[in-house]
């Protein structure tokens, strides 16, 4: 059975902004979800501005992994839908990964429960993102470094939990380093932090980006374990009679 995929995007700078739109005519999360349904993945979309922001109960239920992209509007994003998700990671064991600015979503503090916070300058500089767990499933089918020419960037310290797992690290041609691929456990579900993807640069049509997503996609996705039961139990073997 196919992982079940949905790419969520804001989908506002695409329509605001004609750079992005020149970029992403129709939205990233075209593109993203492209490259997902070349893979094999069974995708959908949701944006912003749909009732329950495309993310009801029975979307997130039919949801293996979600993806995340949201910038300018973190604080339009509902708090009983961003509860719904919360509750799907951390109770259903939905994967989430959460794409550059993502960082700020109301999602991914709550999960993270840190500001998230961390330094940034848009000159368009370059970045390379060093592989730094090379047998790591999220680094398969990748070189050593990824070389994006110009990217906003982003730079330390990024106020979040040290990651269970770090995947990939990135250097900036201005001199600052970030960490960039991050994996978290949280509840039944499993977290991927991706920093590239600022909107205006083509970095979701890049085939080693693409990848990363692939890749993620699979790794945060159910692993069919056993389902957790909380509360009182029964004894399995018979104990000692008092």
């Amino acid at each position: 059975m196919a992982i079940r995929v949905t790419v969520w995007n804001e989908f506002l700078h695409e329509k605001r902004n004609p750079r992005v739109q020149a970029i992403y005519p129709e939205g990233m999360h075209v593109v993203i979800a492209g490259a997902l349904r070349q893979a094999g993945y069974e995708v959908r979309t949701a944006t912003l501005e749909e009732p329950e922001h495309g993310l009801t109960d029975e979307v997130l239920g039919a949801t293996d992994v979600l993806t995340w992209w949201g910038h300018l509007a973190h604080d339009r994003v509902g708090d009983d839908v961003v509860a719904r998700v919360h509750r799907r990671v951390i109770e259903g064991g939905m994967g989430l990964i959460v794409l550059h600015s993502g960082h700020y979503s109301k999602i991914f503090r709550r999960l993270m429960g840190t500001s998230c916070s961390l330094k940034w300058r848009e000159a368009g500089e370059k970045e390379r993102v060093w592989v730094l767990e090379p047998g790591h499933p999220i680094a398969r089918g990748l070189p050593e470094s990824i070389e994006l020419p110009h990217v906003e960037m982003y730079g330390e310290r990024f106020d979040i939990p040290a990651p269970d797992t770090l995947v990939f690290c990135s250097w900036f041609q201005g001199g600052e380093i970030f960490r960039s691929g991050c994996c978290f456990h949280r509840g039944q579900g499993k977290i991927f932090y991706f920093r590239p993807g600022h909107e205006t640069f083509p970095i979701y049509h890049q085939a080693e980006v693409q990848r990363v997503l692939v890749n993620a996609v699979a790794w945060a996705a159910p692993s069919g374990g056993p389902v957790v039961h909380f509360g009182h139990k029964q004894p399995l073997e018979p104990l000692p009679s008092a």
